[in-house]
Formats: C-alpha cells, sequence, structure tokens
C-alpha cells in the first residue's frame, strides 16, 4: 500500500516554500526556498531538491543541500541567503538553477543579480556558472530583480521576475514626488526612474542567450496597470513570478498584492496581452466561495507557487505559515481543474492535497495536518512574527499545535469515516474539544495533564467525504496527534 500524501506534504521538520514544481522524466522535481524551522528570518539554510515519483505522490525524498549561498561569490555577512529559485532544462541537456541572494528579513533582496547554477541532474549537486548579464558582460540590473521564473519554450529560454509596491499602490502624477522617494529608499536607485516609461518595477521577461545567462532581449511591464475594467485592480502583482505554457497560452502565476494568494493571467504572447484570470489558490481560503479578508481560515502571511501537470492531473503548489511567522513555511499542494475556456476555478485548501482523494479513515495522524487553524480572528502578516496564535510549533523533537484556546477551530479535510467507530486524541492541557465533522457533533472528550495523554470518543455516522474538526470549548491544549480507529 503506498504512503498517504498529506498537506504539509514533505516531512514535518522540513520547510520548503517558494515552490517551482517540474516533472522530468518520471518524477516530479520541487524547487524551493529553504527556512529554518523556528527561525527569524525567509531562507536562512541552503537549497534542497525534493522528488517523488509520478504516480506516488506521498513519497518524497532528497539527497540534502544542493547548493549554497557560500558556493557563489555574492555571499556576504549582508547578504548570506538564497531567496526562491527556479529551474530549468536548457537545450544542452543540463539543468539551471536561477536565484537571487538577499539578506536578514529581504535586505539586498532587490539589489539582484539573478545568479545562475548548473547541474547535469535535476536534483544536483549545483556549480556555480554566473550571474545574467549584458552582452558586454556587466550584470544585468535594468530591472528590480526578485524571484526568478524560467521556462524553455521550443529552445527559445525565458526568465520572468520582478517585484510590485506594497498593497497595489501604484506611482502616479500626483503621488510621484513622494512615492518616487519612498521606491528609491527601498529598491537603491535613484528616485527619477519610478513613475516614469523606464520605471524598473513590476513583471518583465528576459529572452537568454544560448549561454543560459547572456540577455538577448528585455520586455519590461508585460502586465497591464491595475484598472476597474481589467481586473487586476485589488489583485495587481506583487512578487512569486511563475510560468507555464499550456497548448499555445501563456499561463503567469504570481502572488498579487494581497500576499496569501496566488493569482494568475493568461496570453498568447510570451510578453504581452495578458489577462487577468483570478485566483488559484490562498492560504487562507480568502476568495473562495466568497469569503472575505478578516474572515480568513488561517494567520496568513507570503505565498509563491507554481502549477504542474503530475500524472496525468494538473497541481498547484504553495506554501503556509507555523510557528506564528512568516520564517517557517511548509510545502503544501491542490489538485485544479483547468477548464475547456482556460480559465482556473479557486481551489480550497486541504489536508490531503497530493492524496488523489480523502484520507483513510484510519491510523494516526499529525494534528498540525489541519487545513483550517483560527480563533475567528486569525492576522494577515508577512515579514514578520505574532505571538499567542493557534499555531504549528516544535520543541525539538515533536510537531505539534499550541495556544488552542476557548473559540479555537481546526478543521481537516477530508476523510472518509464511513467506517470509522472512535477517535484517539493525544492531547496536553486542561480544557475541553468537541469533535465533529462540520455538521453533526461524534464526541466531547475532556483533557487535563500536563503530558500528552490519549482521550478516546466515539465516532458514528461518518461519511465518505468528510471533514473532521475540533472545536476548542474551554480551557488551554495542545495537540500533537489523533488516531481513528
Amino acid at each position: 500500500m503506498k504512503q498517504q500524501a498529506f498537506n504539509p506534504f514533505l516531512p514535518l521538520d522540513t520547510y520548503i516554500p517558494d515552490g517551482e514544481p517540474h516533472v522530468f522524466g518520471d518524477r516530479v522535481y520541487l524547487y524551493g526556498s529553504h527556512d529554518k524551522e523556528g527561525g527569524n528570518t525567509f531562507c536562512m539554510l541552503g537549497y534542497e531538491v525534493w522528488s517523488a515519483p509520478v504516480d506516488d505522490l506521498g513519497n518524497w525524498t532528497s539527497s540534502g543541500i544542493v547548493f549554497s549561498p557560500k558556493d557563489t561569490p555574492y555571499y556576504s555577512e549582508e547578504r548570506p541567503y538564497l531567496y526562491a529559485p527556479d529551474c530549468v532544462r536548457g537545450n544542452d541537456g543540463r539543468y539551471y538553477l536561477y536565484c537571487c541572494p538577499a539578506g536578514d528579513k529581504g535586505k539586498g533582496g532587490y539589489d539582484g543579480p539573478i545568479l545562475v547554477a548548473v547541474s547535469d541532474a535535476p536534483d544536483g549537486k549545483f556549480t556555480y556558472l554566473g550571474e545574467v548579464k549584458h552582452p558586454d558582460g556587466t550584470p544585468f540590473q535594468d530591472c528590480v530583480l526578485f524571484d526568478p521564473a524560467v521556462i524553455n519554450d521550443g529552445g527559445v529560454i525565458r526568465l520572468y521576475g520582478g517585484t510590485g509596491l506594497w498593497g497595489g499602490m501604484q506611482i502616479t502624477r500626483r503621488n510621484r514626488f513622494v512615492m518616487a522617494k519612498i521606491a528609491s529608499a527601498v529598491y537603491h536607485r535613484p528616485p527619477e526612474v519610478f513613475g516614469g516609461e523606464n520605471d524598473p518595477l513590476g513583471p518583465f521577461m528576459l529572452v537568454l542567450d544560448d549561454d543560459m545567462m547572456t540577455v538577448r532581449s528585455c520586455t519590461p511591464h508585460i502586465l497591464p496597470v491595475p484598472s476597474k475594467t481589467n481586473g487586476f485592480l485589488g489583485h495587481a502583482f506583487f512578487e512569486g513570478a511563475s510560468i507555464r505554457k499550456i497548448g499555445d497560452t501563456y499561463y503567469l502565476l504570481y502572488s498579487s498584492e494581497r500576499n496569501h494568494e496566488l493569482c494568475y493571467a493568461t496570453s498568447k504572447y510570451p510578453d504581452r496581452g495578458f489577462v487577468f484570470g483570478g485566483t488559484v489558490v490562498s492560504n487562507g481560503d480568502v476568495g473562495f466561495l466568497g469569503r472575505k479578508q478578516k474572515d480568513r481560515l488561517n494567520h496568513t502571511g507570503t505565498t509563491h507557487g507554481g502549477i504542474e501537470k503530475i500524472g496525468g492531473k494538473w497541481y498547484v503548489f504553495y506554501h503556509r505559515q507555523s510557528h506564528g511567522s512568516d520564517y517557517s513555511r511548509q510545502a503544501c499542494a491542490e489538485p485544479i481543474e483547468i477548464l475547456e475556456d482556460g480559465s482556473i476555478p479557486q481551489v480550497a485548501i486541504s489536508s490531503c492535497g497530493l492524496n488523489g482523494g480523502p484520507l483513510r479513515g484510519e491510523g494516526e495522524y499529525p494534528a498540525v495536518i489541519c487545513c483550517h487553524l483560527t480563533n475567528g480572528k486569525m492576522p494577515h502578516g508577512g515579514n514578520r512574527t505574532f505571538k499567542g496564535l493557534p499555531m504549528v510549533t516544535d520543541d525539538g523533537s515533536e510537531r505539534f499545535l499550541t495556544n488552542l484556546t476557548r473559540g479555537v477551530l481546526m478543521r481537516y479535510r477530508s476523510f472518509g469515516l464511513l467506517e470509522t467507530r472512535s477517535i484517539v486524541l493525544k492531547a496536553r492541557g486542561r480544557g475541553r474539544i468537541r469533535v465533529s465533522d462540520g455538521k453533526k457533533t461524534f464526541c466531547t472528550l475532556e483533557c487535563s495533564s500536563k503530558s500528552w495523554e490519549s482521550v478516546r470518543g466515539p465516532i458514528a455516522g461518518g461519511e465518505e467525504n468528510s471533514a473532521l474538526e475540533f472545536h476548542i470549548e474551554r480551557g488551554f491544549l495542545e495537540l500533537l496527534s489523533f488516531t481513528l480507529e
């Protein structure tokens, strides 16, 4: 029997955000940043490439660190980290990794250049090759460089990237004097370049030469300025570009001004004519069935990911927050549907993303695979840490949920509970938990122990595809796992 796949789908002590999935041969490879468990800033560790057979998405493996900041000449105390990478198979059959260096909490992350590394295998190890550059050899800096994404488009190597202003703000004639000064301080460029024809902000596309580094051409501003009529208003490009070509249509996935959602735009051209498509996924389920931002179902923060066809099915990869911060992000994925008209309906986040269906209604599960964890007033916060929230945390050897107080909801989607007869919670603290499927209550359990204790209750009337919910009715609890019997 194959191992089940649940979210997060990598080992629970592994934090790979910004995931770009690519199928090479009979395996899917995940290229992403590498956060530290309980870290205090983004991307503190070197790159690991995780992969799984395309027909066994519960079986992910890695050979360890394959490229690190110290492998580049740009490593320094000021910029000791590498941010969100992407990888492409070149026309020579080798694999090229693209990334940008950055410092604490993103400092220097917009200064470039885009670094390039190469390997004979899709999972490395990678060797530093150079940087994306002009034909004269000088590093390419014409645009604000961030989150490179690459595609081999029938032999043409296209590189996308860039960043936008926070919260969808735009530099206009009215605010240009002030906003240009602010942008200059953040992006380290003269204020006069912002807001004009040569504004370095926004998504761009490069065509690279055969050496995979030299820029043959550059197209800036490949998305239109957001307006009330083009759909981008409220969902403007912020960062996290990801590019795919499906048939004759280009799909540009990106993290929007809202920060917690991945949106997409489509075009018949690689560098112009993009039309807003909608939201694919939000790590707080904002927008799904009309949910408002204030009603988010998780602590939301940054997200970044990509879509990929694996074993005949399409999936979106994204990440979620843990430890009350944006610095220990975990890789998740959901199946998506691309309709006949090319549109992608927003998908709800789940606990069983890559599993191909509900999780089995038997066996022990980690409590941290909940897809929703909320006290009814969860915040959004990129690049910061919150204390006291219900959250995923660790004590060095175990990963568990903490700060579970009255009114907290943990939701798991979904399980096959048709034949399940009981549940055993492993919890500590003092309090009461009501177990339900969101429609009917199965049982109410009392906990009272400073150490992990098991409490059992009945389950009756479960369904073949059912949610499982834990509602804290009183007390303060921590939850390690649950077992379905």
